[in-house]
């Protein structure tokens, strides 16, 4: 039992090496993929979901904006895989580092910012002014339109990071609670047993919905830009 409740959270080494990469790119490798005419029913699912989702964030977006579909769709089944891989034991989370998840926010971000600057560049200036504003106020409008344009990356890592993290963390009390009761009080085990079972099917949810979460912002950010 790890005394440190944030050792999960280190990133892991192979001979003094960092191991992050490796781990990184694992979670592509599970994509199965087919070269036959007829796919099997996890090729067919899997079509489907991503069909299905790709559909549902793409639906209020333009022609330019759909050229984003493949990163979208990429980045969605990415932080998917990611989070339910970390659910597993004696693993690592890349999404609870929050060097990664801005890694990941603030190109996104950026690419539909300046996307947005350059194609119409009238609509990107005028959110920093909305329309009516009296004279004395827009100076501090202006600052405060622009700080929460440029906090916007920053809050998309530090939701995933906290949501991940705080799974993560209330699962390992309450497995080490499991484990201290387990020699006192069979009944109260079994009950905060089945407490933990049913928090890891939250986090599962929660890993899915995340991963949705980050992406729809995403795209609403390139909505808004394109």
């Amino acid at each position: 039992m790890n005394e440190n409740l944030f050792a999960s959270f280190i990133a892991p080494t192979i001979l003094d090496l960092p191991a992050a990469v490796l781990i990184i790119l694992f979670p592509p490798l599970l994509i199965p993929t087919s070269k036959y005419l007829i796919n099997n029913r996890l090729i067919t699912t899997q079509q489907w979901l991503i069909k299905l989702t790709s559909k549902q964030m793409m639906t209020m977006h333009n022609t330019k904006g759909r050229t984003w579909s493949l990163m979208l769709v990429s980045l969605i089944i990415f932080i998917a895989t990611t989070n339910l891989l970390g659910l597993l034991p004696h693993s690592f989370t890349p999404t609870t580092q929050l060097s990664m998840n801005l890694a990941m926010a603030i190109p996104l971000w950026a690419g539909a910012v300046i996307m947005g600057f350059r194609s119409k560049i009238k609509n990107a200036l005028a959110h920093f002014l909305p329309q009516g504003t009296p004279t004395p106020l827009i100076p501090m409008l202006v600052i405060i339109e622009t700080i929460s344009l440029l906090i916007q990356p920053m809050a998309l890592a530090v939701r995933l990071t906290a949501n991940i993290t705080a799974g993560h963390l209330l699962m390992h009390l309450i497995g080490s609670a499991t484990l201290a009761m387990s020699t006192i009080n069979l009944p109260s085990t079994l009950i905060i047993f089945t407490t933990l079972i049913l928090l890891t099917i939250l986090e599962i949810a929660v890993a899915l919905i995340q991963a949705y979460v980050f992406t729809l912002l995403v795209s609403l950010y390139l909505h808004d830009n394109t």
